[in-house]
């Protein structure tokens, strides 16, 4: 007999077995317990798209895997770790500035079992030798469900770090940082610290300085906001002593946490900040007193000026490839979002009947499933891999702010509906939905909020005609569908989006900035909608079926389409509700 059904007041008059039954505890277990990967239809669909046959059968047993480890372990971990968060130990014993993160054991274990699952893939794929790159993006995609602390903590921009150590580190440090992360025995160590209380997107207006002695510079300045912070290898912004007071003047910085002589370097962590979400990574306050470090920029012979003005610029590529990142963050935000409320609607009866079978439950549910999978579209073509339509693929200068801004946004919009859907049940800690919301509002705002994702976008098309090129991507996406209404209304959205950005860019320029948004927000809305196209032709040609090509017209209607005064109200069908059963089989299969 389980524990609700000795409840007393499941013994009241007015209560029947019936009734009791409906809140039965094991009938609400969620998204965890399930198999992440087994139960993605759409995941398993974006494998086959980008992976060719035989990579896909190797692929897909590490998936299966992976997909076990995050729903079960790895999720459950990361909601004890959100209870009982890092902490911070200022001082030893006899008052030493020590500066160290504990990290609760939850949080230990998760990293260990996710790296080593990571290992496992890409040793396996070297053997193979296939490229892991998109199966460990999959990978990632699947962790974000589970905790996107964690994905920060193991994604802080460790290829690039190494890349520019490799460049201009001096010999020794090269050497000795290199085999560290060889081993990977730093793997998750890395973080960038840019954020000042001068402002976090004001980067030219730092305050911390950098002084040359010898081959090495000494660091000295205040970091607010630096995530990772209990890492041991720290790509820092910083101005040189003498350097201009401007973008021009800021240089890149590598500091380790003890020196090379090995004694400890002067980083001291003042507070760690107590967040809204995210609580798995450790974000704190970061001093630096006299910190050894080195320059990242110039020749590669380290005998570089105090700044080649290029420092900002390399950061930002760290930032760039942090921002895709960073919208998968959202994007795994906005799965699990999704799966939950799917879950959850199966499982709760209202007014008589399952909650998924009330028309107007069915209509969000099926809004939910549809944007999820456009925004998969545009993270995933952000990796910039061929895909079995377009051979070619080359990575798009301004694809990946307009994708985390429209991105972002969703994870924050779905885990906000998700609640809703659980009702008051969402609104509690102890259900799976609040941490989602808490976790996702953090997106919009690393590595650059709405404002500066378009500041860039604008940046994007007035110094490198970027739009061009993303332009062209549309194109092609079109140009691979058969001529059905929905492909000829997105390739003429996409003509229309060509006409906006010339017409934009005649504006006053203070006008022009004013209305950055809503062109970036149309380039988001016209590029997933090209992007659902293009897949569906291939599901059309390849499995001769026509789900995705029922997804792409549902977001094209929603997104694109001219609605009239009556905005659809008076439309003859509704074909999310008749094919809704469609939908939900190619959004969730349940074990």
């Amino acid at each position: 007999m389980s524990d609700y059904e000795v409840e007393a007041v499941d013994r009241l008059p007015f209560s029947t077995a019936e009734k009791a039954a409906r809140y039965r505890t094991e009938n609400y277990q969620g998204a965890v317990g399930l198999n992440w990967y087994n139960t993605d239809p759409t995941l398993q669909f974006m494998m086959a798209y980008y992976l060719r046959p035989d990579e896909l059968a190797f692929a897909e047993p590490h998936l299966t895997r992976i997909g076990e480890l995050m729903g079960g372990p790895v999720a459950r971990w990361a909601e004890e770790t959100d209870r009982n968060p890092p902490r911070l130990e200022r001082y030893d014993r006899w008052g030493h500035d020590i500066s160290r993160v504990v990290m609760p054991p939850s949080f230990i274990e998760s990293k260990r079992a996710v790296l080593d699952a990571q290992k496992t893939l890409r040793d396996a794929a070297r053997r193979a030798g296939m490229n892991p790159a998109v199966p460990l993006f999959a990978s990632n995609y699947l962790l974000d469900q589970a905790d996107i602390g964690m994905g920060c903590a193991l994604g802080t921009g460790g290829t690039m770090v190494k890349s520019l150590v490799a460049a201009y580190a001096p010999a020794d440090v090269r050497e000795y940082v290199l085999a560290k992360f060889a081993s990977g025995e730093w793997d998750g160590e890395t973080a960038q610290l840019l954020t000042e209380r001068t402002g976090g997107s004001d980067l030219a207006a730092l305050e911390t300085t950098a002084t040359r002695c010898g081959d090495a510079w000494l660091l000295n300045g205040f970091k607010w906001f630096a995530s990772n912070c209990n890492g041991q290898v720290f790509v820092v912004l910083a101005k040189p002593v003498g350097a201009p007071d401007s973008t021009r003047g800021v240089a890149t910085f590598l500091v380790l946490r003890t020196r090379r002589d090995g004694s400890a370097n002067g980083v001291r962590i003042r507070r760690l900040k107590d967040k809204l979400g995210t609580r798995s990574v450790a974000s704190g306050e970061v001093e630096f007193v006299d910190a050894e470090a080195f320059l990242l920029s110039g020749e590669p012979s380290g005998d570089a000026g105090p700044a080649d003005g290029k420092g900002l610029g390399r950061m930002m590529e760290l930032t760039n490839a942090a921002r895709l990142g960073i919208a998968l963050f959202a994007l795994g935000n906005a799965r699990r979002a999704l799966v939950e409320s799917l879950c959850y609607a199966w499982a709760r009866r209202a007014f008589g009947e399952p909650l998924l079978d009330k028309p107007l439950m069915r209509r969000k549910l099926a809004e939910m499933i549809v944007d999820v999978e456009a925004a998969q579209a545009m993270v995933f073509d952000g990796i910039g891999f061929a895909n079995h339509q377009q051979p070619k693929v080359i990575r798009q200068r301004i694809a990946v702010p307009v994708t985390k801004l429209k991105v972002c946004r969703l994870g924050i919009t779905m885990a906000s509906d998700a609640i809703e859907i659980h009702g008051g049940n969402g609104y509690i800690e102890n259900w799976p939905v609040a941490r989602i919301l808490r976790d996702a509002q953090v997106n919009t705002i690393w590595e650059g909020p709405d404002n500066i994702l378009c500041l860039d976008v604008r940046r994007g098309i007035e110094q490198a005609h970027a739009h061009e090129s993303l332009l062209a991507r549309m194109h092609d996406a079109v140009s691979v569908s058969d001529d059905d209404d929905t492909t000829r209304l997105v390739a003429d959205r996409v003509a229309d989006l060509d006409a906006a950005i010339t017409a934009w860019s005649k504006l006053e320029r203070g006008v022009a900035e004013a209305r950055l948004f809503p062109l970036t927000q149309f380039m988001g809305d016209v590029y997933a909608a090209a992007l659902l196209v293009e897949q569906a032709a291939w599901e059309r040609a390849s499995r001769h079926a026509e789900r995705k090509a029922l997804v792409a017209r549902l977001y094209a209607q929603r997104y694109l389409a001219e609605r009239g005064r009556l905005r659809g109200i008076d439309a003859e069908s509704d074909e999310a509700l008749e094919r809704f059963g469609e939908l939900v089989d190619g959004a969730l299969r349940m074990q």
